[in-house]
């Protein structure tokens, strides 16, 4: 199912580092704080799950992974750079992985690079972003605004996702398999920590086999539920895909605007008998904690 070896991002920063001085010495450091400071338990805090738009108290798509030493931000829909820093300073991300490019999905990526060029933050740049296919250029056209191209690259060192992509963040292994979400290419995401403990995030798709490859067994599948439409699961989908790959439990998220919460969580446990919640914007899953733990809620930055 994957093919490549995981590759080790921290050598993506090593390009052009405005910052200046020795930036291996820099990374060095950070990576050592970050071992400090991050839990080693996988674990995921929901930025944001709403669509297709952001609500009060609830944005776009986001989530703050994290685990042996690495946090990553997955998916940067609308809203969502504001609620990371309720959890970790920007400059204390170590990568940012993109399911796709839809707004919702992606657009805080644009007020991100403005962050990471000219607010002065302490980091080596640039910073690690795993996307689609096209994600630089389409990036840099939203925020070109002349002859000369934006210099997106200064602020992210892109890396295009393909089916069976695999790389490694501290100690956090992220594997990528391409979903069918009805025209523009796409990814779902598995990560794992070096415990064995592991998160599938299923991006937007309807109902695949790739999917359920990759959430095969795995200890909690975050799965969309938007609805019936093309290119969606519903929620009963979500159920069945997750018993169709064993998933030990089931997260709804990006659950569209004629469904509320609990109905979800209702129509997917109908199709599944393992644990079902819903993400909330705040929670935090850890996916190898045991029935009483694995949801919490976080007391504030750092938590």
């Amino acid at each position: 199912m994957v093919s490549d070896a995981p590759r080790d991002t921290d050598a993506l920063r090593g390009g052009d580092t405005p910052r200046g001085g020795d930036t291996s010495r820099v990374t060095d450091a950070l990576r050592v704080t970050d071992a400090l400071r991050v839990t080693d338990a996988l674990r995921v805090t929901v930025l944001g799950s709403a669509t297709p738009y952001p609500r009060p108290g609830n944005a776009c798509s986001g989530f703050l992974v994290e685990g042996g030493g690495a946090r990553v931000w997955v998916d940067a829909g609308t809203g969502t750079l504001a609620e990371l820093q309720r959890y970790v300073a920007l400059d204390r991300v170590d990568a940012v992985w993109l399911s796709h490019l839809h707004a919702d999905h992606s657009a805080d990526l644009l007020t991100a690079s403005y962050a990471l060029l000219y607010a002065g933050l302490d980091l080596p740049l640039p910073l690690p972003l795993l996307g689609p296919p096209g994600t630089a250029d389409r990036l840099a056209g939203f925020l070109t605004n002349g002859p000369v191209r934006s210099p997106v690259e200064k602020a992210f060192a892109v890396e295009e996702l393909y089916d069976g992509h695999v790389t490694r963040i501290g100690g956090l292994t992220l594997r990528s398999r391409a979903v069918e979400h009805g025209g523009p290419s796409a990814f779902a995401l598995r990560v794992e920590d070096g415990r064995g403990c592991s998160l599938v995030y299923s991006g937007d798709c309807k109902p695949c086999p790739s999917l359920v490859e990759l959430a095969r067994d795995c200890d909690l599948l975050l799965c969309e539920a938007d609805g019936d439409g093309p290119g969606h699961h519903s929620a009963a989908q979500a159920g069945r895909s997750a018993a169709e790959a064993r998933a030990r439990r089931l997260v709804l998220t990006h659950v569209g605007p004629g469904t509320e919460p609990g109905e979800a969580v209702a129509l997917a446990a109908a199709a599944y008998s393992g644990e079902v919640a819903h993400a909330d914007p705040g929670l935090r899953f850890v996916p190898g904690a045991g029935r009483e733990e694995w949801i919490e809620t976080p007391a504030g930055p750092g938590a």
